[in-house]
């Protein structure tokens, strides 16, 4: 049976040593090189034409994100596992929507990621359960509408103190049509009212109240 041909890419030293040591104990495998950064890796994927890249996402020069969607750009055949520390959403999801076939944490079990690894290589998607979890949540809780740019400004003007009939004069708009946009500023706010909707909207950035 023909071996899985894997590149490590990752910018510790100490790590692609520790992975290559693992792999070339195991006959299931071949390690074809490693890189310590995005561009590298592209360099070493185009000239050994890898079954598995082993993929970090924060790297010098060019990320791990920025490489996944590179190699796919390019047409590459190999399957990107991401082996990284950092289960984040703003980690996990850019790397899966770039084409990650899997996610691993670093903590993974070595006959775990070697388990992943195979599969990968079979075009199957590996997540450790952390990662699945999180991905789960997205699905179970999607992202809520944005604030409307004329939502902004009423949520705005109610934060210096302006009462519904005051905000209509300014916005040139009437008053029922600000109490609509309040409304639907509560909605997507998820609260169920004025100060709620304030408070809110200054926490996540969307206004200033000065």
């Amino acid at each position: 049976m023909s071996t899985v041909k894997v590149v490590i890419v990752d910018d510790h030293p100490v790590v692609r040593d520790g992975l290559r040591g693992m792999f070339a104990g195991d006959d299931r495998f071949t390690v074809l090189g490693e890189a310590g950064d995005g561009r590298e890796a592209l360099a070493v994927t185009d000239a050994v034409g890898p079954d598995v890249v082993l993929m970090d996402l924060r790297m010098p020069v060019m990320d791990g994100v920025t490489t996944i969607r590179e190699l796919k750009a390019r047409g590459s055949a190999a399957r990107v596992l991401v082996l990284t520390t950092y289960d984040t959403d703003s980690d996990v999801l850019p790397a899966i929507k770039a084409g990650a076939t899997g996610y691993l944490l670093k903590d993974t079990p070595r006959e775990e990621l070697f388990r992943a690894v195979l599969a990968a290589h079979r075009g199957e998607s590996v997540l450790s359960p952390a990662v699945a979890g999180r991905l789960m949540g997205q699905l179970r809780s999607p992202a809520k509408e944005p604030l409307s740019h004329r939502e902004i400004e009423v949520l705005t003007l109610i934060a210096r103190g302006c009462g519904n009939r005051e905000a209509a004069q300014r916005l040139f708009i009437s008053e029922a049509t600000v109490k609509t946009h309040l409304l639907h500023a509560y909605a997507k706010l998820g609260v169920r009212d004025r100060a709620a909707a304030v408070a809110t909207a200054i926490e996540q950035g969307l206004i200033r109240r000065d």
